[in-house]
């Protein structure tokens, strides 16, 4: 098990496994044959950035049993999802902006992030889990009223894109039992969300396996795995918000408005 970070430091990026407050620097690739430099450096020496460059993000929707039974949905055949812009994308820590074009609710949504470790393309659920290099924290911002603001088309790209409305981090978590996991929401110190990622419709190594099947996933990307209930607005004018889950760690912003 370990969790990889990448950050910055004196203009340059590197990337390396967190240990408590010491980063262990590595050089290579982290996806293959990453290794020890031999450098230690604390934590608070350098600027944490978002711990992949995926070329894309892919947002599940309707993925949790009980959230499809609260909207009275039903449970769908195949995975729902849509892609985030990758301008939306911002780092652990990161102050997210209302956007100066919007002026509806701003919603916060925690979620397990599925990181892919190397090319996937048309892989069996029995082998997807050999393309999973871990798992981190999500938080899929959404501009909830532009989704069905015209009746003719539904918006979810646009409402989930704007700049920074894809912070994740702040590590990518290797050799976790994502069945095991629970998620949290924390909206200013006040817990909001926390469900089960075993009440997924769609569990992680079929998320992979389907998904490849629709398009190439590339070492970096990250497949948000759908929220589930207790989605909420932020309403305050600043608002932290903590996506919490044991054995990965702890995604903050802040949402001003």
């Amino acid at each position: 098990m370990a969790n990889w970070v990448r950050f910055q430091r004196s203009g340059a990026a590197g990337f390396g496994t967190l240990e408590g407050d010491t980063i262990t620097v590595h050089s290579g690739n982290m996806f293959n044959g990453a290794q020890p430099t031999g450098e230690r450096i604390a934590l608070a020496e350098v600027e944490l950035l978002t711990p992949t460059e995926p070329t894309k993000v892919i947002a599940l929707w309707n993925n949790f049993h009980a959230l499809a039974a609260k909207l009275n949905s039903p449970v769908p055949v195949d995975p729902l999802y849509l892609l985030k812009a990758g301008s939306s994308l911002t780092t652990p820590g990161a102050t997210v902006r209302r956007p100066p074009s919007y002026d509806g609710k701003v919603v916060y949504e925690g979620e397990l992030g599925i990181v892919i470790g190397k090319t996937a393309k048309g892989v069996s659920e029995e082998e997807a889990g050999d393309y999973i290099f871990g798992y981190t924290c999500v938080n899929d911002i959404t501009a909830a009223d532009i989704i069905n603001k015209d009746a003719t088309f539904a918006q979810w790209v646009r409402a989930k894109s704007f700049d920074g409305f894809g912070p994740f981090g702040p590590v990518v978590a290797t050799g976790v039992d994502p069945s095991s996991l629970v998620v949290r929401t924390v909206l200013n110190g006040e817990e909001r969300q926390r469900y089960p990622i075993s009440d997924m419709v769609f569990s992680t190594r079929q998320l992979v396996s389907r998904i490849s099947h629709d398009m190439t996933l590339n070492p970096g990307d990250v497949i948000c795995c759908g929220t589930s209930i207790g989605v909420g607005t932020m309403k305050a004018p600043s608002n932290t918000v903590d996506i919490v889950i044991e054995g990965i760690g702890t995604l903050s912003n802040t949402f001003v408005q």
